[in-house]
């Protein structure tokens, strides 16, 4: 299945790198989420280097500011 064009996933899910819990989640349109608690093992994911968000590094999609290729809140972030 096709996504039309400039429409933006909204779920993505987030599969933890330490005990490989899946969780669907919904992603926020105007921001992006630095932090996440896996549900399962509770582990504290962060970004990977060069990523915005958790879900640009570990979920199914990238998050909304990357899909509309508005960049992301990295910059926001850091200062």
């Amino acid at each position: 299945m096709q996504r039309a064009p400039n429409t933006v996933i909204l779920k993505s899910v987030l599969t933890c790198p330490n005990c490989a819990q899946k969780r669907e989640e919904v992603m926020p349109t105007d921001a992006c989420q630095y932090f996440y608690e896996c549900t399962g093992c509770k582990t504290m994911l962060k970004p990977k280097a060069g990523d915005c968000c958790v879900f640009c590094s570990y979920g199914s999609v990238a998050c909304p500011p990357i899909q509309e290729q508005r960049g992301c809140c990295k910059a926001n972030r850091d200062t």
